[in-house]
């Protein structure tokens, strides 16, 4: 067990030195909130928080923290779900959330450099108003850039542009000692080595700290336009998914959604879905140029719909009749977790094909084992958000059927030739689950890695492949 300094008073006079003390919070200054991130059930307060403004100060912090061997928790805007940004050997914690510019907009080159501070949805919006598109859209609008790259974070648009890992060109990061590298770059092709930048992307800070990063921006699409598809039962509405890939429609998104997870974000939202006629729906966006682009995907994958059954096809080509329907979907994680007393979330990833099969099992799981669990998810991409709630059980109960939920499904998904997070990361509560879905093989390469990287492992110790 690796032995770490803890920040004292005299750190702390030290470090005022090169970070402004009102940007210094020590012992009793630190709030609640950096104890945890937004999976809440793992807390431990970290010595100092930074509020970082620079890659200077964060190059000298990192230096100082590597030479005391001081541990060194990354903090964005603290919505991981995986314990992440939980301060596991107390330590120093860098809050990046002040380092929230935009740098540069290339327009030549379609990039875009900013600060990893910067929140997904002013990026979004930053981007939009000049007519250009930073496709990838987790579902946390107000997560840092930084987390979502260092999450390799993917959201609903995945199916037809991919994730974050494939709008980063390049990024400047800090090392465990405080040295400053670039990597990549504005360049379109790269083939010069090893991709140390590829390495850092969806690292969860274990690696290196980012604190700039170059994205590839595309033409901002005039036109969308949204299917809303409610089935008799999930099974015709999943097994319909590959069909239309198949079909070559190229949707934006492919969402799937039951009714109890509709009628729960009507509830917290305080507004009726715009149809609750079915137990289980898709929920479809295209994008292009014009409409005629757009119809001649949206009129093929609405037959194949109803030729698996497809109760109704309900049209929003309108921002008047979409924004509700993506809303209430937006909305669906805050309102699971507003339902009940606690809640842990499984995050796996299965082929396309197999997606029906995760599902049911889940459904059988859940009365198998008597503790309520909730799922939606991305059905063009295999990606599934399951949620286990603790409603009233007592801490041991709960433990143990939150425990024996989780160990089944993660076995389920190994064996539909699975892994462990499509999206939301390891971080610290899901390390066995890798280290179960993992040959070691793997995970010697991956902590040798994180030795290369990180010598006497002060950066975000105990995650990932670290036990």
């Amino acid at each position: 067990m690796t032995e770490y300094k803890q920040v004292t008073e005299e750190d702390l006079a030290v470090l005022a030195g090169f970070v402004d003390r009102e940007r210094l919070l020590f012992g009793d200054e630190i709030n609640e909130e950096y104890s945890h991130d937004e999976l809440a059930s793992e807390r431990v307060y970290p010595s100092l928080v930074a509020r970082v403004t620079s890659t200077a100060e964060v190059s000298k912090l990192m230096a100082y923290a590597n030479e005391h061997h001081i541990a060194v928790t990354p903090r964005g805007a603290g919505t991981g779900l995986v314990g992440a940004a939980v301060a596991v050997e107390r330590g120093l914690m860098i809050d990046t959330t002040l380092m929230n510019h935009v740098l540069e907009l290339d327009e030549e080159n379609l990039t875009l450099t900013v600060e990893p501070g910067m929140l997904l949805m002013e990026l979004r919006s930053y981007v939009e108003e000049r007519g250009f598109y930073y496709p990838p859209d987790p579902g946390e609008k107000s997560a840092t850039i930084g987390g979502n790259i260092s999450t390799n974070a993917g959201g609903m648009t995945a199916v037809k542009y991919g994730v974050t890992r494939d709008y980063v060109r390049g990024l400047e990061v800090v090392l465990a000692d405080g040295t400053v590298l670039q990597l990549g770059g504005k360049v379109v092709k790269n083939s010069s080595g090893y991709d140390l930048k590829d390495m850092i992307v969806g690292s969860e800070g274990t690696l290196a700290f980012v604190t700039k990063a170059i994205l590839k921006l595309l033409p901002l699409p005039k036109k969308n336009v949204s299917l809303l598809v409610p089935f008799p039962t999930l099974e015709q509405a999943i097994g319909t998914v590959p069909l239309i890939i198949k079909s070559k429609a190229v949707p934006t998104a492919i969402e799937f959604m039951e009714r109890e997870v509709i009628l729960d974000a009507e509830e917290f939202l305080g507004r009726k879905f715009p149809d609750n006629q079915a137990d289980a729906y898709l929920l479809l966006k295209f994008d292009g140029n014009t409409m005629e682009e757009i119809a001649s995907y949206y009129d093929d994958t609405a037959q194949i719909c109803l030729d698996q059954g497809a109760i109704d096809i309900l049209i929003a080509d309108t921002e008047e009749r979409s924004a509700p329907v993506w809303k209430t979907r937006g909305a669906f994680l805050e309102a699971i977790k507003a339902s009940t007393s606690m809640m842990d979330e499984v995050d796996v990833v299965v082929p396309r094909s197999r997606v029906n099969d995760f599902v049911e099992f889940v459904h059988q799981l859940r009365q198998d084992i008597g503790i309520r669990i909730k799922s939606f998810g991305h059905a063009g991409d295999g990606n599934l958000h399951v949620y286990i709630l603790r409603d009233d059980l007592s801490d041991e109960k709960w433990r143990e059927l939150m425990r024996l939920a989780m160990k089944r499904m993660y076995a389920k998904a190994r064996e539909l030739q699975g892994q462990v997070s499509g999206e939301h990361g390891i971080g610290l509560v899901k390390r066995p689950y890798l280290k179960e879905s993992l040959p070691e093989a793997s995970l010697v390469l991956m902590r040798g890695i994180k030795q290369v990287f990180d010598p006497n492992n002060i950066l975000n110790p105990h995650k990932v492949c670290q036990m």
